[in-house]
């Protein structure tokens, strides 16, 4: 698929969007040194192939170190860190930040601020991961919360980050259950850190955001999950975007990113639980969480621009309008795969093939040792990280881990964390924070309580179980 540059057909935008630090003017340089300035989200771990991951690898700054072995200038790479992709967006428009990564929905405000001047303006390059049902975005509540359901927020205060994809998540799973999301409820525009804070002192009834927010709320035992994204069957993704301009002067850059942002995908797939470490160390998350998003059968990470994406990327449009004064987007305009395309030539890689595959590259596989049978279904099968392991431990299916997790126990083998897909939703999730229903002698985790609603009401034979109970009665 091949996307021309982008137009703009309105004024830009006056929204203010916050500026966090200072930054070196990625024009400047002295003698033969190129400044490479690349924004990025640490705790936003669905970008890490561009950001924390890449940066702990050093891919960028080896791709870079050979163009000037070559007999080419000196690079000097910064890396910004930012809680949001608002201020990455801010200090593109202000030409001081080159490459930047982040969600669909700042993506779409990106393109929309940037396009009002040439030197400013964007172009989306890559893909970093992405979600076919949009479980990259979820709503938390208090562990005490008697909520059931995203109905159940109407007339409450909920904490989010406007213009973020958590706060797209909001608008439409709101929008859905018939509440509006201008006066049905009360949202507190926050940074990710004040809204959990929020949550936990009783602030807010509810948080919603982007990974990996979510996971480590519940995780921590803060919070536990109201609305899971994948509801909404929109794909969700985060992604790369480049000044044309810093582009134009500086190519090889751009494709040594690019060739770098591959290589971080490649080490991503091949070592999971090294890179879930690695973005661990980074981002000071639990790699627990880390491995819950970025593990086999969670997020896909790929580069290409996928239809399916670009299709639900076309869909986010109207929440411009919804936020602010924004100018129109064309969406076909601002993708630009031309850079991507090079470099996936330049490795001998066939783009094409490479599109047109929307399935997980990275699904679980290998064999069950407790069922000693091979995982057969990916969207079935789960993971067991033993403390000690280099590698976790492949299960079948949820029942199959269950068992797994009762032998870890009676050999007083210490756990870490064990993953499941959600029955309906196939959303990988903590095993112990799942909501477990019995079914004659299988057993099935949900992420929500309306998703176990959901079942029960076509399956009225389920049995609701607690985790503890499931481990305990399990078949061997």
């Amino acid at each position: 698929m091949k996307y021309r540059h982008a137009r703009v057909t309105a004024a830009a935008a006056t929204l203010a969007l916050a500026v966090a630090g200072c930054s070196l003017d990625s024009t400047s340089g002295s003698g033969d040194t190129v400044n490479v300035v690349v924004g990025y989200q640490s705790k936003t771990i669905n970008t890490v192939t561009a950001g924390t991951l890449l940066k702990a690898k050093g891919f960028l700054e080896q791709r870079l170190n050979r163009l000037s072995a070559g007999g080419g200038p000196k690079y000097k790479v910064q890396w910004q860190d930012y809680d949001t992709g608002a201020p990455i967006t801010a200090q593109m428009v202000a030409e001081k930040i080159d490459i930047g990564s982040m969600g669909d929905y700042p993506l779409l405000i990106n393109g929309s601020r940037t396009q009002a001047a040439e030197r400013s303006r964007t172009e989306f390059v890559s893909v970093t991961g992405y979600q076919p049902r949009g479980s990259l975005n979820m709503i938390v509540v208090n562990q005490d919360s008697t909520a059931q359901s995203v109905h159940d927020l109407s007339g409450k205060k909920v904490s989010s980050s406007v213009g973020s994809a958590g706060d797209g998540l909001l608008r439409q799973a709101l929008s859905r259950t018939g509440i509006d999301p201008k006066s049905g409820v009360e949202v507190l525009n926050q940074q990710p850190q004040v809204g959990a804070t929020a949550l936990e002192s009783g602030q807010v009834q509810a948080l919603s955001q982007f990974v990996a927010w979510p996971g480590l709320l519940v995780y921590q035992n803060k919070a536990k999950l109201l609305y899971d994204g994948a509801e909404l069957n929109v794909p969700t993704f985060h992604g790369v975007v480049a000044r044309r301009d810093y582009a134009t002067q500086h190519p090889e850059v751009l494709d040594a990113f690019l060739q770098a942002q591959l290589d971080a995908t490649d080490f991503l797939h091949q070592r999971p639980l090294e890179a879930a470490q690695l973005v661990a160390d980074g981002s000071g998350l639990p790699p627990e969480v880390v491995y819950l998003y970025n593990g086999p059968g969670g997020t896909s990470f790929d580069a290409p621009l996928k239809p399916q994406l670009i299709q639900a990327f076309k869909g986010d449009v109207p929440y411009l309008k919804s936020i602010g004064d924004f100018a129109d987007l064309d969406i076909d305009g601002f993708v630009n795969d031309a850079p991507l395309r090079k470099a996936f030539a330049e490795r001998g890689a066939n783009y094409d093939a490479a599109v047109a595959n929307f399935a997980n590259p990275a699904p679980i596989t290998g064999t069950d040792p407790v069922a000693n049978r091979p995982v057969a279904d990916p969207a079935l099968a789960g993971e067991i990280w033993l403390d000690g392991q280099d590698t976790a431990t492949p299960a079948a299916d949820p029942t199959s881990l269950l068992r797994a997790m009762k032998l870890a126990r009676a050999q007083g083998k210490k756990v870490r964390a064990a993953y499941v897909p959600d029955a309906e939703l196939g959303t990988r999730w903590f095993a112990d924070k799942a909501l477990w229903v019995r079914a004659g002698d299988t057993y099935l985790p949900f992420t929500t309580p309306a998703a176990v609603q959901r079942y029960l009401t076509t399956h009225p034979g389920g049995v609701p179980v607690s985790y503890e109970q499931a481990v305990g009665e399990v078949r061997s």
